[in-house]
């Protein structure tokens, strides 16, 4: 089965569509798949939900789509960085479900391992918990959180074999391994395509069998989102 596409245009053909539940690999801009934003931007679809830590910058990442109001919800944990998110929130444009952290990475690991529910201390007694069940165990209170399980997952990674057993690089291993395995499709785009056996099975990061399709994307841009620079003693 031939898991790669010419562009990323091509590897979402057919598979995105109006309305769909979508969920977008990265934190903050850190490995996040650009090349297949951008495709999907050009794609003209909208009314997505997105699950995302955040939605990226203004102009960029995710924030591409909120420009063309491509995005009608996002499930996110962060949203400070992005001043359209915030105005388009306010003005009541974009639904928000706000989610901890932890739970939004639990809810996609748990989707991607078929686990439909699980409960968790976090959020129990603010607004989070309102209108879920509520449970006690060992006489401590927790909260039931539905998984997630979007229709389609975009992912960055650094490396693939043909097969799309993947690697990544750094802190790009952040919510990309999750993402990929929640998503009923799983679109991949990568740095650097090698042969399969070419990546020893101890240091593969994520099995092929998650990955459907896969793009060759070897000079995106990684905008570093906010630059910091210490100087030297004496300089």
């Amino acid at each position: 089965m031939n898991k790669i596409y010419p562009s990323a245009a091509a590897a979402l053909q057919g598979v995105v569509a109006d309305g769909q539940l979508m969920a977008v690999g990265g934190f903050g801009l850190c490995g996040i798949p650009e090349a297949l934003i951008d495709a999907l931007r050009d794609s003209g679809v909208k009314n997505l939900t997105v699950i995302s830590n955040n939605a990226g910058v203004d102009g960029f990442g995710l924030g591409k789509l909120l420009d063309t109001r491509q995005i009608k919800k996002m499930i996110s944990s962060y949203v400070g960085e992005n001043k359209e998110f915030e105005r388009q929130y306010l003005a009541g444009e974009l639904e928000l479900e706000f989610t901890p952290q932890g739970t939004l990475a639990e809810k996609l690991r748990a989707g991607g391992a078929g686990i439909p529910a699980f409960f968790t201390k976090t959020g129990v007694g603010t607004l989070v918990a309102e209108g879920k069940e509520l449970r006690e165990f060992d006489g401590e209170t927790y909260v039931m959180e539905r998984s997630l399980v979007p229709a389609v997952s975009l992912v960055k990674a650094h490396r693939a074999d043909r097969s799309g057993n993947l690697q990544f690089r750094y802190t790009a291993r952040n919510f990309n391994p999750a993402v990929a395995m929640a998503g009923k499709v799983c679109i991949v785009e990568v740095e650097e395509i090698v042969e399969t056996g070419d990546i020893h099975p101890d240091q593969i990061h994520l099995p092929g069998i998650y990955v459907h399709r896969i793009v060759h994307n070897a000079s995106p841009e990684k905008r570093i989102e906010k630059r910091t620079i210490t100087e030297k003693a004496g300089g």
